[in-house]
């Protein structure tokens, strides 16, 4: 699964207000981005046709395929794949070098890794 910045700023709206209708979704994007209506309804069909979202008539109503948290699942193993070969230790050591972390967010942090 690869969103493109359109096609995730496009599922962020319907997460956060669906079911809506693309003429709802043109209206939030005008006033969120400044996308005008054919730039809106272009990447709505580009999400419906890689079975993103679901068009349903009348009204072109439109709900999600996808979640938010399989979205953002696919996107961080990308991350790591792309900038840590893959390697989540890496990436860890590269969040922990630039965060200045209180013990509480330490102690946090060490009790979700003894969980898993």
């Amino acid at each position: 699964m690869k969103l493109f910045d359109s096609e995730m700023k496009i599922m962020e709206m319907i997460w956060d207000h669906e079911p809506v209708t693309a003429k709802e979704l043109s209206l939030i994007a005008q006033d969120e981005i400044g996308w005008n209506k054919n730039t809106t309804y272009t990447v709505i069909k580009k999400a419906i046709e890689k079975g993103y979202v679901k068009r349903e008539e009348p009204d072109f109503v439109c709900t999600s395929l996808i979640s938010r948290a399989e979205v953002s699942k696919s996107e961080t193993r990308g991350l790591i794949d792309r900038l840590f070969g893959g390697s989540k230790k890496a990436l860890f050591s590269a969040l922990l070098e630039d965060e200045e972390l209180t013990a509480e967010d330490l102690a946090d942090l060490r009790a979700m890794i003894e969980k898993r």
